[in-house]
């Protein structure tokens, strides 16, 4: 029996490297080569793992470099359901630029996902529903994806009785919270290109979730704030995190970490306060690291000390 279940349609090899400078139509020496499992489902499967949760990624994968992906998987023990294709798996590439501190992420469209491999990862997902606590849709649609993948899920998913979280973007997210959810996690810009007004205060910020969970679209809004923290608005309690001080080495996977470790917490029944202590603690975690390394649980356990949780 696994409490959650994370589903990962557009799944990536993350390639991360760093070089001094990037200087246009030169030959550029770059830093050895880092490579992470990538992918919104993939990532919060990850973190969860860590922080001690029981949990299964299911997700498509193809070709050497979704071998690849699946060995490194094993490799930090992530219970995987792999619904195998031929097309490749993409790749994406991360380079920090050492010189002026910036990161470039180069993100690939990844491979049309056909109509058996999505039967089979429907069918992975349903089954895994009929046990667990929550299932986990998270990160962008393969190209030619239908908009309402996540809405059929969320629909699959309360017919077997779990709750279900999204995480996505654009026309996927605003079916799914058509269909209802119980957790949505958009971020800032993601907020504004759902609602179409430009929330540049926080009591916008707090109006626009309110309506999300009146409307019954979502029985719970994360809101992810980026160096401003973050929101948890249900229809009981307003809650809100400040963004801790961290020196970032990476942006890469703060918001996989918060979502999982967000989740992780409701398997263990702590009070919404706490959930989102650990949540922000995971997100700030993320940033340490170089790659896609994502939050490690000494500090996120750390770190959850500095979180400062008020109510609105």
């Amino acid at each position: 029996m696994t409490d959650i279940v994370t589903l990962t349609l557009n799944p990536a090899l993350d390639l991360s490297t760093s070089v001094n400078r990037l200087i246009p139509g030169h030959k550029l020496r770059c830093e050895g080569l880092r490579r992470d499992p990538g992918g919104g489902g993939v990532n919060v499967a990850r973190v969860i793992n860590r922080l001690g949760g029981d949990v299964t990624a299911v997700f498509p994968a193809g070709g050497p470099s979704g071998a690849m992906l699946q060995q490194l998987l094993r490799h930090e023990r992530v219970a995987s359901h792999v619904i195998l294709t031929r097309q490749d798996t993409r790749e994406n590439v991360h380079v920090f630029e050492v010189e002026t501190k910036q990161q470039y992420r180069f993100v690939l469209p990844g491979p049309p996902l056909s109509q058996s491999a999505w039967r089979r990862c429907r069918s992975a997902v349903v089954s895994g529903s009929r046990a667990a606590k929550y299932v986990v849709c998270s990160g962008s649609l393969p190209p030619g994806a239908p908009e309402n993948v996540y809405a059929r899920l969320a629909r699959d998913a309360k017919r077997a009785g779990a709750r279900f979280v999204v995480d996505s973007s654009g026309p996927a997210l605003r079916a799914a919270l058509d269909e209802g959810v119980y957790l949505a996690k958009p971020s800032l810009s993601e907020l504004r290109h759902l609602t179409g007004r430009k929330l540049d205060t926080e009591a916008s910020w707090i109006e626009a979730c309110r309506q999300l969970v009146a409307a019954d679209a979502a029985c719970i809004i994360a809101l992810t704030l980026g160096e401003c923290g973050a929101l948890l608005v249900t229809r009981e309690a307003t809650l809100r995190a400040e963004a801790l001080p961290i020196d970032a080495a990476t942006t890469i996977g703060a918001g996989d970490s918060f979502l999982a470790a967000l989740i992780q917490s409701f398997t263990q029944a702590l009070p919404m306060a706490e959930a989102l202590r650990m949540a922000v603690a995971a997100g700030a975690g993320a940033l340490l690291g170089s790659g896609t390394g994502l939050c490690v649980r000494k500090d996120v356990e750390r770190l959850m000390l500095q979180v400062r949780i008020k109510e609105r």
